[in-house]
């Protein structure tokens, strides 16, 4: 579990980030050991694998998001399990 971090009024967590905890993750199993030449074929690869997930992909984060969102309410924010 990764700190909690106040940034102005709100609270930060990569926990309940959902590109920290679910589309980060994802992608970087994709693009291992992959190498290169330059920042615009990242940036392809990037955009190929993001069109290459399908729509239910996207909405199981989300699903993953509500309860994550909904156990960090329950203990205050204090800790969320994985």
């Amino acid at each position: 579990m990764l700190p909690t971090v106040r940034t102005g009024r709100l609270y930060y967590s990569p926990d309940l980030a959902p590109s920290d905890f679910y589309l980060f993750s994802k992608m970087k199993e994709y693009l291992a050991g992959k190498r290169f030449t330059d920042d615009e074929d990242l940036q392809h690869a990037v955009m190929d694998w993001l069109n290459s997930q399908a729509a239910v992909w996207y909405e199981e984060g989300i699903s993953k998001l509500v309860s994550r969102y909904d156990k960090c309410l329950n203990v205050q924010g204090d800790y969320v399990e994985k």
